[in-house]
């Protein structure tokens, strides 16, 4: 009902967007709040990915307006509802039919709002942000992929080894294990319906922020070049396929799993075939997907605590 019959009271409303604007104004004061929302602005500039709520846009959002968005996006054709649990066909189509039937109805529908295509980064940049902090907070990247691109499996694979591997990444090893400039670093894709962000980030003292940006810039344009070795791939297929049931042991992490699948229209067989298709990557896969996708010369740097 509240989905397909919202009230919108201005009174909620009015004591909601205090409590965001306290929520952000509390946010403003964290390094690494900092540092995500001017990097996700040097990354995606005018797009809407690089954009994000603060006092004054909070403050121009009334009822009205929320109502017209409603009528614009809330369409029963638009929507895609996954269901898990101990039900029939039947009964899964009798609960759709009940849910949609509330959603407010349409003789047509136009697709959703489509945003900006996300931009390539041309040169690339460095956002040195004073921060009284005793960390400075590091975020290295640029756009990165569609969720629905071909190299998902080789870049998920690549990242891998990376630094999404935690304790045996390459990061880790260069910048946390040889020389100590961070007690953490990870690398990471996000992809959605358009390019989400691919990233670097960690923490380090201010006065070594340089030192950790080059040895971390050094350490990813030696992976986009050259790739992983084939016992660095082995490890991540045997850490990664091997945890593949841990995705699917509940019926909460197989909703994420089926909605997912529904909502960036992969095939329906992907959750059949993923274990088949990661352990079909090779090294050549991974070094040829981060060369069509990551530009290490071309990276948005935000450094945050530093001095400027």
């Amino acid at each position: 009902r509240v989905i397909g019959e919202p009230a919108f009271p201005d009174d909620v409303w009015q004591r909601e967007r205090e409590r965001l604007s306290a929520a952000i104004k509390e946010a403003n004061t964290k390094p690494g709040v900092v540092a995500a929302r001017n990097f996700a602005h040097a990354v995606y500039g005018s797009n809407p990915l690089g954009q994000e709520t603060d006092e004054i846009t909070l403050a121009r959002i009334d009822v009205a307006t929320m109502r017209t968005r409603y009528a614009q996006l809330m369409l029963p054709c638009r929507a895609k509802l996954s269901i898990v649990g101990a039900v029939t066909r039947a009964q899964a189509d009798t609960i759709a039919t009940a849910l949609l039937a509330r959603l407010p109805q349409s003789p047509t529908c136009a697709p959703l709002p489509v945003i900006a295509q996300v931009v390539a980064l041309s040169a690339p940049k460095i956002e040195r942000i004073p921060f009284e902090s005793a960390q400075a907070q590091v975020v290295i990247g640029q756009p990165g992929y569609r969720r629905d691109d071909p190299d998902h499996f080789a870049l998920s694979l690549g990242n891998y080894v990376l630094g999404g591997g935690g304790f045996v990444s390459r990061l880790t090893e260069q910048v946390r294990e040889k020389r100590g400039l961070t007690y953490s670093i990870y690398s990471g894709f996000a992809p959605g319906f358009e390019a989400g962000a691919f990233r670097i980030g960690f923490q380090t003292r201010p006065d070594q922020a340089d030192e950790a940006v080059r040895v971390s810039r050094e350490v990813l344009a030696k992976f986009v070049a050259d790739g992983p070795t084939e016992a660095e791939l082995k490890a991540a297929k045997d850490n990664v396929v091997g945890g593949f049931p841990l995705l699917l042991d509940s019926n909460k992490k197989l909703l994420g799993n089926i909605a997912n699948i529904a909502w960036y229209d992969l095939p329906f067989d992907y959750l059949d075939t993923w274990t088949k298709r990661m352990n079909a990557i090779t090294v050549a896969d991974v070094k040829a997907a981060f060369s069509r996708k990551l530009q290490p010369e071309r990276m948005v740097t935000v450094i945050v605590g530093a001095k400027p």
